[in-house]
């Protein structure tokens, strides 16, 4: 069953995006590298973030540089929790890890790392649009 679809500037629907992706990077198939799920990991947080971004009413370049959008989110004065920060490691995975031979490949611990990541930051991006976090 699929999620009724929203406006793309609509931050409720960057947020099903990321609800989306986490979900798919939480999902192990058979066959699949852990580079793709890290990857999907990464479009989870990337998606989550832009989705505060937009309920802030900042535009944002389309880049996968999660360390800037936080930046951005605190430019437009919210706080970024300290712990999220470390959300900017899972850049590497949107592009060099789906690659052949451009990364090394991702082991479990790093796969777990990445997925426990997109969690937090989608737990966060969820909080700020239900009035949790101070916006």
């Amino acid at each position: 069953m699929s999620a009724k679809r929203l406006s793309p500037d609509d931050p409720r629907e960057w947020l099903n995006r990321a609800r989306s992706n986490l979900a798919l990077a939480k999902a192990r198939v058979a066959g699949v590298y852990l580079e793709d799920l890290c990857f999907s990991a990464q479009q989870a947080a990337e998606k989550a973030v832009k989705a505060v971004l937009i309920h802030l009413g900042v535009r944002f370049p389309y880049t996968h540089d999660l360390a800037e959008l936080l930046t951005l989110v605190e430019r437009a004065g919210l706080a970024v929790p300290d712990g999220l920060r470390r959300a900017s490691i899972l850049s590497d995975y949107a592009v060099e890890s789906r690659y052949p031979g451009l990364a090394e490949p991702v082991t479990e611990r790093e796969y777990k790392e990445a997925v426990d990541i997109a969690k937090e930051v989608v737990r966060w991006a969820e909080g700020i649009m239900e009035g949790r976090g101070k916006a």
